[in-house]
């Protein structure tokens, strides 16, 4: 099994996926971007993802729900949320989901860096 060696990111929004792109590769690491929550359940190639960065409101979908689907299936990676809608409701259920990180956008571009070297030690 290769190692984890790209971040996959999953934001509806193409100017918050490219801006994540930017930033991620700026400081070193691969991305592979998705714009729909089916796109990344039908990629597959999980195990080489250092983290999923997955958006909690993603094309009619719930980030979370995604993230449940992905641990049935066995998935592992960890995940760092991004939402712009913050509620204490999805804070609560995506905390309760295991992630890295909880990241309300507008977000610090250190808030990712940081949650992705935490996930890529974990």
């Amino acid at each position: 099994m290769p190692l984890r060696e790209s971040v996959f990111v999953v934001d509806d929004d193409p100017s918050m996926r490219s801006s994540m792109d930017r930033l991620l590769r700026r400081h070193g690491f691969d991305t592979t971007l998705f714009d729909t929550a089916g796109a990344l359940l039908d990629h597959g190639k999980f195990y080489t993802a250092i983290c999923i960065i997955l958006d909690i409101n993603l094309d009619g979908r719930s980030g979370i729900e995604v993230r449940r689907i992905l641990a049935e299936k066995g998935v592992v990676a960890p995940v760092i949320y991004v939402t712009g809608n913050d509620s204490l409701a999805s804070r609560a259920a995506a905390l309760a989901s295991g992630c890295v990180a909880y990241l309300v956008k507008p977000f610090a571009a250190q808030s990712l860096i940081e949650s992705v070297e935490r996930a890529r030690i974990s």
